[in-house]
């Protein structure tokens, strides 16, 4: 825990540095396009409220709940210095029920940064950081709406008409950063997080969250150079550490970049198992080839106690310009850590470019068979999307199906949705919007998750463009 004085020293310097980054903003060009901000990428200004949506096919009646997903949205665009990681947060939901579509809602996250900028009212709250921008995933912890982000704000908590009712802390218990990426241990009821913050470059953390939504660990563990950690995973016996070389740029952000990591070829990529309960001190480090993961689809460790971890890989990111994500996707891969020799053996599972692999969540952390995840366009798209498709792959056979959602048409994220809570893995639906670039507008579509290349169960039909956003999830009813 850093001391009082090393604190007031941080915040000084702190200070010093956000002053020459601002001031180098903007000398940059405030009239040049960027991708994240025109195009697909286009923010959404107007928060809606639509209960007479049009729906094609039938909504399985099994559905009882909310489809959320949220993106950075920003109120007041500004090209200098930009990145899509950044900016205003903003959820956008359908509320599905009886085998009806009961409503679509955006609203903004009520962050202070946005009232500042002329947004609507801040909810109050503990925050643990002057920049309490929220913009990447939302969750349900302890029955609650939960919307986060990595390495820097609190997390801020949604009622269920996604309204910004207060930001969290989780009642005290919480110091650290927080995640973009908890995983919930389905045995447990359990969240594990890595999270890390750039103004303590020298040091991550493993938080866990309690099935009752309290801190009960916050772990300190020492690293170098910052490292940006998206996510961790989980097995039976340990929290697994992605250690790679994407770490903390002084020059990025003196230079007045919003995002200012980038690839360190200087910092070693490593894998760090530590043990559930274990101490810093008891992390074992196994280095790997230089490469990067933002999304792990799932882990667990084999009848050797070799741990297996599959995820989507990049051979860099943030190696080609300020704007990104850039980098040269490795694929879908397998990589077996070996905790006796400190080896990580490295297989490919699909070469194809992939992001957003998911499982059947009541799996994660265990054996599995199945995974889904978004094809990405492998001619540096500026725009990072395109018309991909969806990928459901048989861990067990090699078996490949391929979703296609047709001309112009751009899918996000697709979660899996059980049948029912004791159904066999992959017994369910997976769910997504999907941008028509054509029209300019949304569907939030319903797939078989068994056969994803028969036509979509249902689709409900949003009369406007839901920019791409990051994580969503299927939030069930109580």
């Amino acid at each position: 825990m850093a001391s009082v004085v090393e604190t007031a020293i941080r915040g000084v310097v702190t200070k010093g540095i956000q002053a020459v980054a601002g001031f180098n903003r903007v000398r940059m060009d405030g009239e040049a396009e960027h991708p994240f901000l025109t195009g697909i990428h286009t923010p959404m200004h107007e928060e809606r409220t639509l209960t007479d949506l049009k729906v094609t096919g039938s909504i399985p009646a099994q559905l009882a709940g909310r489809y959320v997903r949220i993106g950075p949205n920003p109120f007041k665009p500004d090209p200098r210095g930009h990145h899509w990681f950044i900016g205003d947060g903003m959820v956008h939901g359908v509320r599905l029920k009886d085998g009806k579509a009961e409503w679509y809602r955006n609203r903004y996250i009520r962050s202070q940064m946005l009232e500042a900028a002329g947004g609507p009212k801040a909810a109050p709250g503990p925050r643990r950081s002057q920049r309490d921008g929220v913009n990447t995933n939302v969750v349900q912890i302890a029955g609650q709406i939960t919307a986060i982000v990595e390495a820097g704000s609190s997390p801020a908590l949604l009622d269920d008409n996604l309204e910004t009712v207060a930001y969290t802390d989780f009642g005290g218990t919480l110091t650290a950063p927080f995640t973009a990426h908890p995983h919930e241990d389905p045995l447990t009821g359990e969240f594990h997080a890595i999270t890390y913050d750039a103004m303590a470059p020298d040091r991550v953390w493993h938080v866990v969250l309690s099935p009752e939504g309290k801190v009960v660990r916050e772990l300190a563990i020492p690293v170098e150079h910052g490292p940006s950690i998206h996510e961790c995973t989980i097995t039976e016996n340990y929290v697994v550490i992605l250690d790679l070389p994407v770490t903390f740029s002084m020059k990025s952000l003196i230079a007045g970049q919003g995002f200012p990591y980038r690839w360190n070829p200087e910092h070693k990529a490593r894998v760090g198992l530590l043990p559930r309960t274990g101490g810093a001190d008891n992390v074992i480090w196994c280095d790997v080839d230089p490469c990067y993961v933002f999304h792990v689809a799932n882990s667990y460790e084999d009848a050797e106690g070799k741990v297996i971890i599959d995820s989507a890989v990049y051979e860099t990111m943030f190696s080609e310009g300020a704007e990104g994500p850039n980098g040269n996707s490795a694929g879908f891969e397998r990589w077996t850590v070996d905790p006796a020799t400190r080896k990580v053996a490295r297989r490919t599972i699909d070469a194809a470019p992939q992001e957003f692999p998911r499982p059947d969540e009541r799996f994660f952390g265990q054996p599995y068979r199945y995974a889904w995840a978004i094809g990405i366009p492998g001619d540096a798209n500026p725009a990072y999307l395109g018309e991909q498709p969806l990928y459901r792959h048989d861990l067990a056979t090699g078996e490949r199906q391929v979703c296609h959602f047709g001309a112009g048409r751009v899918p996000g994220e697709f979660v899996f949705v059980p049948r029912s809570h004791d159904a066999q893995e992959g017994d369910g639906w997976m769910i997504g919007y999907v941008i028509d670039t054509i029209s300019d507008t949304t569907d939030l579509v319903i797939l078989d998750a068994a056969d994803i290349t028969k036509p979509p169960v249902a689709a409900v039909h949003i009369p406007h463009r839901i920019p791409p956003g990051f994580h969503g999830n299927w939030l069930p009813d109580a």
